[in-house]
């Protein structure tokens, strides 16, 4: 088969941009990256079968904020603490920066993934990371007016935390922006993972503490939904890396072990630092839990590239009454940097998850 004169120029360890329709390839993705497709989705052909559990997963959570009663709201928004307020507003425009750039992430991340599944799951995402955008304007317009509105969004751009945390996540987004190989593409994933599972937490632990002592309903309610959301983003998102890095084995070095675990333990660290900035003197909230809930959610991630846990000495969620409001992932089995090509492994809709 001939290669087409695009193709043929890219360099042998740079990622190929997907073309849009290329009929001489054959439906099913012959490679996750720089393999052949002819662009054509048969979603009972595909060669993960589990990315299709995860579309029929991300495809059930359609909600638009709109539909969310704030009327409670805009009254006890004005009874909030002046540091609860505080936390509320900071929490509010942090989600905003890390939902932003998600979007357009996602998208160029989809460009260069030739399967037209993991296509297909990469729109959904990015689309709903515009809901959570909208979400967060949609919470602030009904409590405040546009001034406050305006105040929330410029503290989450010039917060020294705030940029100080997201850095090492743009950081990676920027280098595969402007490098797209590989390597850059799986680090750029891993901190993506690190943004869906781990970055929210504490935001969304704020929010839950308020609905669970009956304060900010409509706010929670919100929050609850986005947070349905990014559970079902981040488990595609690991099953992609493992994908990537179980198709093309020479990614599978002690340097990007290294590097997971210490992009993992570098979250921890500006996370615990921010969760003590914004939350202490919370009433209903425990700095120490929510350190140990934090490494928890380090774990389960971590987890589900299939790595041991990062902090041997957390094996529980200590704040479980945050489950009333958000159900955990199921682990998965597979060790992420022993795993092989299993691309043509048959799996099926209960057990594609684990058994990928």
């Amino acid at each position: 088969m001939t290669t087409p004169v695009a193709d043929r120029t890219e360099s042998a360890d740079q990622l190929r941009r997907i073309r849009i329709l290329e009929p001489t390839y054959p439906n099913r993705s012959t490679g996750i990256i720089n393999g052949e497709t002819s662009g054509i989705l048969n979603w009972n052909d595909i060669p993960y079968p589990s990315f299709y559990r995860a579309y029929k997963e991300l495809s059930t959570n359609y909600w638009i904020p709109d539909e969310v009663d704030m009327k409670g709201d805009a009254k006890q928004y004005q009874e909030l603490s002046g540091r609860e307020k505080y936390a509320f507003d900071a929490i509010i425009g942090l989600l905003a920066t890390l939902d932003s750039p998600q979007t357009r992430f996602i998208y160029n991340v989809a460009e260069y993934i030739t399967d037209p599944a993991a296509h297909a799951n990469s729109a959904i995402i990015g689309q709903q990371e515009v809901i959570h955008n909208e979400s967060y304007s949609y919470v602030l317009a009904s409590i405040t007016n546009l001034q406050e509105q305006k105040r929330v969004f410029e503290l989450a751009r010039t917060h020294p935390t705030i940029i100080a945390r997201n850095e090492p996540i743009m950081k990676a987004y920027n280098d595969f922006m402007t490098d797209k190989t590989p390597e850059t593409l799986v680090k750029a994933l891993i901190q993506s993972s690190i943004l869906e599972g781990i970055n929210f937490y504490s935001g969304f632990a704020y929010f839950y503490n308020l609905m669970r002592q009956n304060r900010m309903n409509g706010t929670g309610k919100v929050i609850s939904f986005i947070n349905r959301d990014e559970l079902a983003h981040s488990k595609f998102i690991s099953e992609l890396i493992r994908a990537i890095v179980g198709e093309n084995p020479q990614l599978q070095t002690d340097a990007l072990t290294e590097y997971t675990h210490q992009a993992f333990r570098h979250a921890v660290d500006l996370e615990t630092q921010w969760s003590g900035e914004v939350l202490d003197g919370i009433d209903g909230i425990d700095l120490d839990e929510m350190l140990s809930y934090v490494k928890y959610r380090a774990n389960k991630m971590s987890g589900m590239l299939g790595m041991e846990p990062l902090y041997s000495e957390v094996g529980e969620n200590v704040m479980p009454w945050i489950r009333a409001y958000a159900d955990n992932t199921t682990d998965t089995k597979t060790d992420f940097f022993e795993a092989r090509n299993a691309s043509y492994k048959k799996t099926n809709l209960d057990n594609g998850f684990d058994d990928l």
